[in-house]
C-alpha cells in the first residue's frame, strides 16, 4: 500500500498505476491449466480432428480465463509434468508405454482431471490398439473394447439425461451434434455403479448412419456418448470423427466438430467443471 504525503499528486499516480497493474495481473492469472496429447497419424479424420482443436481450445481458453497447452510428446505423461497442470486431455488416442500408463493413473487416483474424444476410449484385440490396458478400459472409462460402429459419420440427435449436471448449463435437452463416427462397446455401461450416464443417443436419431454395410446403420438401442465415473474427476464423449471424402480419395474435409456451438458450450462447461473441481 502506497502511504502519501499531503499534496503528493505524482506519488498518487503512480500508485494508481501500481494498484492498476496489481489488478491487471491478479485477473490474467489463470484459473486452471490444461494439457492436451494427441498422435495425429495414419486417420485423417482425427488428424481433421486435432487440427480444429489446436484452433479451438487456444480460443476458448483465452475467452474464460484458463491456459490451455497440447503436445504430442507422450513421454510428457510423467508425475512431474503433470504436477503443473490440473486438467489432461487426450484428443485422439491414448498411452502405450508402461511408464506413461502408471504415471497417469497416479494423476487421476490423486485427484487429477481428465477429458477424453472419441478415439481416446477405442481398444480391440486383436488390433494395433488392443485391450491391454484394464485399468483404464474396464474400470476407468467402463466400456470395456470396442464393438462396432455407425458409418458414414453423420450427425445425432442426443439426449441429456442428467439437467441438473453443471456440464450442462444452457444445453437444450436435446440437441443435434456435428456429424461423427458412433461406437457400442463391450459393456454396458448402465449397470456399473461407478458410470453416470449424461448422454446418449435419442431415438428420433434413427436410424443413424447411412452404411452401405446394413450393420453400419442402427435402428434401435440404448447407446451412451458421454458419461462420467463418479469415482474421478472425468468425463468422455464419443464425438471427435470429421467426415472425410475417402471414397472419392479426394480427402477433403467434410464436416468439422467444432462447428456446431451447442456442442461447443458442451466442451466448455465440461473443461470447466473439471478445471474447477468438479467430480
Amino acid at each position: 500500500m502506497c502511504k502519501l504525503a499531503k499534496g503528493a499528486f505524482p506519488m498518487v499516480f503512480i500508485c494508481f498505476l501500481f494498484a492498476f497493474s496489481q489488478a491487471v495481473a491478479q485477473k490474467k492469472k489463470p484459473s486452471f491449466k490444461v494439457i492436451a496429447f494427441y498422435t495425429a497419424k495414419n486417420d485423417k479424420a482425427h488428424i481433421s480432428f486435432v487440427g480444429e482443436a489446436h484452433k479451438w481450445f487456444p480460443k476458448a481458453a483465452a475467452e474464460n480465463g484458463f491456459t490451455y497447452d497440447s503436445t504430442n510428446n507422450w513421454s510428457n505423461l510423467n508425475s512431474g509434468f503433470l504436477s503443473h497442470y490440473q486438467v489432461v486431455v487426450f484428443l485422439d488416442t491414448r498411452p502405450e508405454t508402461p511408464e506413461q500408463r502408471e504415471s497417469f493413473e497416479k494423476y487421476m487416483k490423486n485427484g487429477g482431471a481428465w477429458m477424453g474424444f472419441h478415439f481416446a476410449g477405442f481398444a480391440l484385440t486383436p488390433s494395433q490398439f488392443p485391450q491391454n490396458w484394464d485399468w483404464y478400459h474396464n474400470e476407468f472409462l467402463g466400456s470395456g473394447q470396442y464393438k462396432s460402429n455407425t458409418w458414414r459419420p453423420t450427425s445425432a440427435i442426443l439426449k441429456v439425461e442428467d439437467r441438473k449436471h453443471p456440464i450442462f448449463k444452457n444445453i437444450p435437452e436435446t440437441f443435434k451434434t456435428s456429424p461423427s463416427e458412433w461406437y457400442r462397446w463391450e459393456k454396458d455401461l448402465r449397470v456399473n455403479p461407478d458410470i453416470k450416464v449424461l448422454l446418449s443417443v435419442d431415438p428420433s436419431s434413427f436410424p443413424l448412419g447411412t452404411g452401405p454395410k446394413l450393420h453400419e446403420i442402427w435402428h434401435s438401442g440404448d447407446y451412451p456418448i458421454g458419461w462420467t465415473n463418479k469415482k474421478y474427476k472425468m468425463v468422455y464423449f464419443n464425438f471427435g470423427h470429421n467426415d472425410i471424402d475417402y471414397e472419392n480419395k479426394t480427402n477433403k474435409e467434410l464436416s468439422f466438430t467444432f462447428a456446431n456451438e451447442t456442442q461447443n458450450g458442451l466442451i466448455l462447461n465440461s473443461l470447466l467443471w473439471l478445471g474447477k473441481g468438479g467430480k
